[in-house]
């Protein structure tokens, strides 16, 4: 299965994520689709803009469709909605499908690929992990505040020529992207820094990054949080060092005040992706004989603040 020199590209889940990767490819020339049902009206009429500390641009005409039957066939499909609502993928995804169509998810947490390969097939179905700083802060526009490099992988195993085509063309559309030899190994990695940023910042009350890591007790979860995260994953064979833990604090200290994706679906009454970020990782430690006491109870505090919300 290659990637296409001109391929056509459907964004399902044009929210932040979506929008924002979607509005690069399309600004270097791609064709792509984007799902739209809130913002449609409002991206019909004015467009999409994107705020970006790379540079501000705005894509005045752009494709967007009420249904996936508008879009039809595709060579490559973007995931960017919440892992929260994967099973209206069984109704959107098929028309957009074709012999050769790949699936490109960048939802967070667990479970998610392995959701697509068991209805649609393993060898369409690549992961990207998304290191980004963004909120959409009005229809139609997104905040790029820092990062946005996507860490990519395949499903079935290691990479392959067509993994190594759409890094390029990532990179060609000014997107940083690496390629990983592990998928799952990159998903444990990222819930190195989702489970206590994202975690804490809705069981401490509202926190921001920057509140999280200036409270002294806090930021001794997160680092407890995070080694144990890491130790989880070294005994499922998924290797990370240590190291990563100061790396990751002291990217998030570049961030100033930002108030991660799960705090902002908690105070909007969203759903929050309780069990891809939290649950998934607790449950798949146990099958394997392995206890994250830190991380489950997180897991319990959250489960409660979303029940009283």
């Amino acid at each position: 299965m290659k990637f296409p020199a001109h391929p056509r590209i459907a964004i399902v889940g044009s929210g932040a994520v979506g929008c924002y990767y979607g509005g690069r490819l399309a600004q270097h020339g791609n064709e792509v689709h984007f799902l739209m049902r809130s913002d449609y009206e409002q991206v019909k009429e004015r467009g999409l803009e994107i705020r970006s500390h790379l540079g501000d641009f705005t894509l005045s005409q752009v494709n967007c469709h009420r249904s996936t039957a508008e879009i039809g066939p595709c060579d490559l499909v973007i995931i960017a909605m919440k892992a929260t609502a994967n099973e209206v993928l069984l109704e959107l995804l098929p028309p957009l499908l074709k012999e050769k169509t790949m699936i490109l998810t960048l939802q967070n947490g667990l479970g998610c690929d392995d959701f697509l390969a068991r209805h649609f097939g393993s060898e369409r179905v690549l992961g990207g992990l998304c290191f980004v700083c963004i909120n959409r802060i009005a229809p139609g526009v997104i905040h790029h505040i820092a990062q946005g490099q996507i860490a990519l992988g395949e499903h079935s195993g290691a990479p392959q020529a067509r993994t190594e085509a759409l890094a390029t063309e990532l990179r060609r559309c000014g997107i940083d992207c690496k390629v990983e030899a592990s998928l799952i190994a990159a998903r444990w990695k990222k819930l190195v820094w989702n489970i206590p940023f994202n975690g804490l910042s809705i069981a401490a009350g509202g926190k921001d990054t920057a509140e999280i890591l200036a409270d002294a007790v806090l930021d001794k979860r997160v680092r407890d949080l995070m080694r144990e995260i890491i130790e989880t994953a070294g005994r499922l064979g998924h290797a990370i060092p240590l190291s990563l833990i100061d790396d990751m604090i002291e990217r998030t200290r570049t961030m100033a005040g930002y108030k991660p994706s799960s705090l902002i679906d908690f105070l909007a009454g969203s759903e929050v992706e309780l069990e891809a970020i939290w649950g998934e990782p607790v449950r798949r430690a146990k099958e394997a004989g392995i206890e994250m006491p830190l991380v489950e109870s997180l897991y319990q505090e959250l489960k409660e603040r979303i029940a009283g919300r």
